[in-house]
């Protein structure tokens, strides 16, 4: 963050003073247990939590009310950070790379910033941390940018129309991305509909000097053209950046010819999955529209490494069994993505596959129905075994009775890795997946304590 006086932050956001005129030369945190020397606290009332109530010893304070330390008192904490975010952003000659979309945005994410990180260095990049891309999450990581920032990489997520406009005021992008709109959070939007009108006020709010990059395999998303004033670049099986050859490796990781114009260049993922050929694509054509060389791009796609915890992480054990955690979020689309890369992994070395899936929230009215989806799409790609663990996640079992594989219903966690463990050997691929509040992290990380670790992806 570049340094700022307390005042001048007071005046930028419409705040009053209390306390000592300090300077803020560190980012803005939230979170009282990790703190930043010199940063700047901000305090948010919560429905459990109170932020103001953990300010002993902060640097500074964004509150609502004084604290013991130095505090710019506002209305609204989250408003003014993000009224301070822009402004630090308007102070900086910083490209903007925003993405959003039902599932892939950390992923492609976390490719993109990769590839800038190697074609521009590590210190020109910022990028979205895990998946903080809401009110909180975007300004937080505008104001780690400084006078060395290049490129500025946000993920955006929204929950509702007009959720990605207020982003997009905080941080307007030069570059923005929809990668697809799916089924994630259904049931907050109240059908796809919905989520593409609020997905594409992200294009909406390019200007005509910007890039607007659109999947043009679907068609919700290819039909957002006509909602920007921006240049057009598609990326997809039809579209500007394309790809093919998919070829998948003894761990599902997937090589492939990636082209554009008139060039191509081979690449050769670190990750496992299929689905990790579209969001390389998007991540590939978000660098070409900032201006980098194909040939480059390709290959700094092939060197990057997974940056986020719980996604398609593999681990295979000393004995033999391979665990695919993919635990941090789920909802139908993502979980039929997993299953074939489950059932890629398998095929490759002649294997059985398990597959430990619980439940999927936020999809409304659509629960069951998606539930019983997720377990239709584990039979008909023939998982040997599901195992779904608790009772809000049994329409799994429904929809998976319909093949041939065998279909384990556990009460909860602890049930599950047991089953595992018990009944799981060497000649096993093992996928673990439902929705970060499910915490399915725990039994894959105790299936894999269960036996001598050795990372191989």
């Amino acid at each position: 963050m570049i340094p700022l006086s307390l005042s001048v932050i007071a005046d930028v956001v419409g705040g009053t003073l209390h306390g000592a005129d300090v300077t803020v030369s560190a980012p803005a945190y939230v979170d009282s247990r990790t703190p930043l020397a010199d940063g700047l606290f901000v305090a948010v009332v919560g429905e459990r939590v109170d932020g103001h109530d953990y300010a002993d010893g902060a640097h500074a304070v964004l509150g609502s009310r004084p604290t013991s330390a130095p505090t710019v008192v506002v209305t609204d904490p989250v408003a003014a950070l993000g009224r301070l975010a822009r402004h630090v952003l308007d102070r900086l000659d910083v490209t903007v790379l925003a993405m959003t979309g039902s599932q892939g945005k950390t992923g492609t994410k976390d490719y993109l910033a990769a590839v800038l990180r190697a074609l521009a260095g590590d210190a020109a990049v910022v990028a979205t941390a895990a998946n903080n891309n809401n009110e909180l999450g975007v300004p937080l990581t505008v104001l780690r940018a400084d006078a060395g920032t290049r490129f500025l990489v946000l993920e955006m997520g929204a929950r509702g129309v007009g959720h990605l406009s207020y982003l997009c005021d905080i941080a307007p992008p030069s570059i923005g991305a929809v990668l697809n709109v799916g089924t994630a959070h259904v049931g907050e939007f109240g059908g796809r509909d919905q989520i593409a009108r609020a997905k594409g006020e992200l294009v909406e709010a390019l200007g005509p000097d910007g890039t607007a990059v659109l999947n043009a395999d679907d068609p919700l998303v290819a039909a957002m053209t006509a909602r920007t004033r921006a240049g057009i670049l598609t990326f997809g099986t039809s579209g500007d950046v394309r790809w093919r050859d998919v070829r998948l490796d003894e761990l599902g990781r997937p090589g492939f010819v990636l082209s554009y114009a008139d060039g191509s260049a081979p690449v050769r993922l670190r990750q496992t999955g299929p689905h990790q050929v579209l969001n390389a694509a998007a991540a590939a054509a978000m660098a070409l529209a900032a201006g980098f060389a194909l040939a480059d791009v390709a290959r700094a796609l092939g060197e990057a490494t997974p940056a986020s915890r719980w996604r398609m992480e593999v681990t295979r054990r000393a004995d033999g069994l391979t665990v695919i955690n993919d635990a941090y979020n789920a909802n139908p689309d993502s979980m039929r993505a997993a299953l074939e890369a489950l059932v890629g992994v398998a095929e490759a070395g002649g294997r059985r596959t398990v597959a430990v899936l619980g439940e999927m929230r936020e999809l409304g009215d659509e629960h069951d129905a998606g539930h019983r989806a997720v377990g239709a799409d584990a039979a008909r790609l023939g998982v040997d075994v599901v195992v779904v663990v608790g009772a809000a996640a049994s329409g799994i079992a429904e929809g998976a009775r319909s093949g041939a594989g065998e279909v384990i219903v556990t009460a909860g966690r602890e049930e599950a890795t047991a089953w595992v463990r018990q009944n799981a050997g060497s000649e096993d691929v093992v996928l673990v997946k439902a929705s970060r509040g499910a915490a399915l992290e725990v039994v894959a990380e105790a299936i894999v304590m269960s036996g001598t670790e050795e990372t191989t992806a």
